[in-house]
Order: C-alpha cells, then structure tokens, then sequence
C-alpha cells in the first residue's frame, strides 16, 4: 500500500491528487508545520533524513521529491496514463516541465519568500533600514523581474496549449499546479495572464483535485 507522508501546505498535495488520477488506493500519514518556522516536524526524518515532504512508501521503498515521486507512482501504477507516449513531442515537453517547476520556476519564489521574512523579522533597531534596504534591493534588481520572466513564459507557453504537454491532460499539469498556485498567491496573475488564471481554474475543478483536498486537508494554495 502507497503511503503519502503529507505535511500542510506543501507540495505532496500534489501526489495526493495525482493518486486521485491514477484510482489508486492510498494512506496518508499528516505532520503539521511547526507554527513559528513554519519547517517540517522532526518526525519526517524518521522517513527521510532531510525530513521534508512529500515522501511516500510503498512497503520498503521510500521515494522523496516531488518529480521522483511522480515518475515512480506513474511508472509503477500508470499503465500508459496521464503521460505522453515515449518518444513524441509532447512527451519531451512533459519531461520539460516536469523539471522545470522545481528546477526554475520555485527557485526565485523560495528566495522571495526568505528575503520577505528576513525583513519582517526581529532585529536591532539599527540595522533593521539596512536590511529592509538591502532586501528592497535584492527583490527589485533580481528576485521579481526572475518571477515575472518566469510568469510570461508560462503564459506564453499555454497559448500553444491547453495543457502544459500538449492538448491531453498529464502530469506535467499536477507538477506545474504547485509553483503556479504559489505564484498566484504571492507575486499575482493579473489581468494579463489569462491562459494561467484559466489553467488554475481548470486544474481547481477538476473532481480529483477536490477529492485530493478531501483527504489532504485545508490547503492554502487552492484559493
């Protein structure tokens, strides 16, 4: 039995609703963040020495980062589902978004999120001007231009598509869902990035997403 060892508010959300697809019977093991931090609990290093989620198990194996994680539930239990064929063009662009959305898309969101709390945390007096100087600066010059390159990339991208594969649901989309609902919370779609607000809503109505929810529990990023 595939176990999804699930923490709140993060990205094994994702493996939820990807078994949700799949009509694959599973358990969930919850661990909540730690309020103040807002890091992972010691007790996921018990699973995984780096103590971060999503990790599932199936039997004796343990399987941790989000993209491994999809390819071993879809390689073990897909039977052809929810990926291209090998070899096709849109199997190249799932692979390519696949990696992606952790290997560029949630890096200058992660650093958006530590300067934003390094600057709203408890300092001497005196050096607070200095960091909120130095984190308006990194923010102006890198972080945010990064997000909004980014952000109309992707855009563009779904113009080719409705999907980020091609025009067949896979789950390339369930592995772009986390850095585009992060994106939407954080730095904002707009007006001027339909095709995302579009794919965001299609991804939210979806009955396995809901049912994903179901199970998980509360979920900020679905707003």
């Amino acid at each position: 039995m595939v176990t999804v060892h699930h923490l709140n508010n993060s990205r094994s959300q994702r493996v939820l609703w990807l078994l949700e697809e799949l009509g694959v019977p599973y358990d969930i093991k919850h661990y909540q963040r730690n309020p103040e931090t807002m890091r992972a609990p010691p007790e996921l290093t018990a699973v995984h020495p780096l103590g971060r989620s999503p990790v599932v198990t199936d039997g004796a194996i343990v399987i941790a980062e989000t993209g491994a994680v999809i390819e071993y539930l879809l390689e073990t239990y897909g039977n052809g589902r929810l990926r291209p064929p090998a070899g096709s063009p849109e199997a190249r662009r799932f692979t390519y978004w696949l990696h992606f959305a952790e290997g560029s898309e949630m890096t200058p969101l992660l650093m958006r999120l530590v300067f934003d709390r390094l600057a709203a945390s408890p300092m001497p007096f005196f050096v607070r001007p200095v960091a909120k100087r130095i984190t308006k600066k990194v923010r102006a010059s890198f972080i945010d231009p990064q997000i909004t390159a980014h952000l109309d990339f992707i855009e563009a991208e779904l113009r080719r598509s409705e999907w980020f594969a091609g025009d067949a649901f896979s789950a390339a989309d369930i592995q772009m869902s986390f850095p585009v609902e992060v994106s939407a919370m954080r730095a904002g779609l707009g007006a001027g990035r339909p095709k995302l607000k579009a794919f965001l809503d299609r991804v939210h109505a979806r009955p396995a997403y809901v049912r994903a929810l179901e199970r998980g529990g509360p979920y900020l990023y679905a707003k």
